[in-house]
């Protein structure tokens, strides 16, 4: 007789929906799925129009990967779909069948030179900034014959631990009444980020270059969540707001594991911190909202009349 399957104990499910995502266990791979959402993500920054605050720039968490969302080109769109569960590139028209190009181990140039040959083949020839943005000492795709790793297993725990944080994310941005970004996944930093703004125009930082110029010219907070980098070698979720407050450094940020990192210049909650808690999803909405109000009231927005109304649903 076939025994029932024994519910997982508390520590046992957070392990399942929560797993670990330690960098340097994945660094390799980490840096080309970055390299590659650059090429993809270039394609949109080149044939989209521009908007404030680059929002024609990101990508998008799906049910399966990451997306470009419909992008232009003469009269017909197309998208570039990341699907992290098949390990595939997916590059659908709204005229043509999709065509796939594997993701597996290959070099940055390769996967360079094959996505522009498929686009050209679907007609739309695209020329793109050759170098990454963002990261230093870049190598220009075409020549990147270094990046080529590809490891399924992590790139699974990515993309589970990514859609998860989507979904706390916009639950946290549906509280807002103001502007907002969407949930986003900016493919510069490799980071999933939204911003709310106070409605207020501010100054770019001073030499700020184009990328900054564009990005910083309203108020906002920021929140975003990261795998790490060289400068933080774990995986976090961050906040800020611009410009930056006075005494923001001191602010009393929940839960107890956010501190101010002086590194990045940010508040910073340690994924491991939110593994964890009891309730993760509580400890990140509890990160995202005391920043929040620590930030906007620092920086005197009118809280006020930029929180949300109450619940419409019936």
């Amino acid at each position: 007789m076939a025994q029932a399957a024994r519910p997982l104990d508390k520590a046992s499910s957070r392990e399942e929906m929560w797993p670990p995502l330690p960098l340097q266990a994945w660094k390799e791979t980490r840096d080309t799925l970055h390299l590659w959402t650059q090429v993809v993500g270039k394609v949109r920054l080149a044939l989209a129009p521009m908007e404030p605050q680059w929002a024609q720039v990101p990508l998008y968490v799906t049910s399966r990967g990451l997306t470009t969302s419909p992008i232009p080109c003469a009269r017909r769109t197309f998208q570039i779909d990341f699907d992290l569960c098949a390990h595939e590139l997916v590059i659908a028209t709204s005229e043509a069948r999709p065509l796939t190009i594997p993701l597996s181990p290959r070099s940055v140039a390769s996967f360079h030179r094959e996505v522009l040959y498929a686009l050209h083949g679907l007609g739309c020839d695209v020329r793109i900034s050759p170098k990454p943005s963002e990261i230093p000492d870049p190598i220009p795709f075409a020549d990147d014959e270094v990046h080529r790793s590809y490891d399924r297993e992590a790139v699974n725990r990515f993309f589970h631990v990514l859609s998860r944080v989507d979904i706390v994310m916009k639950e946290h941005r549906a509280r807002f009444r103001g502007k907002a970004s969407p949930v986003q996944f900016f493919w510069g930093s490799f980071d999933l980020a939204y911003s709310r703004f106070s409605g207020r125009p501010a100054d770019p930082p001073p030499g700020a270059d184009k990328i900054f110029r564009f990005a910083m010219d309203a108020e906002e907070v920021a929140f975003g969540f990261w795998p790490g980098d060289d400068r933080f070698l774990e995986p976090a979720f961050y906040a800020y707001t611009y410009p930056k407050p006075a005494a923001i450094e001191q602010a009393a940020i929940r839960p107890e594991a956010a501190s101010w990192s002086q590194a990045l210049g940010e508040h910073v909650l340690p994924y491991d911190a939110v593994r964890r808690a009891e309730d993760p999803r509580a400890a990140i909405l509890e990160f995202l909202e005391t920043y929040y109000r620590a930030g906007a009231t620092l920086a005197g927005w009118d809280l006020a009349t930029l929180d949300a109304s109450e619940d419409a649903r019936v």
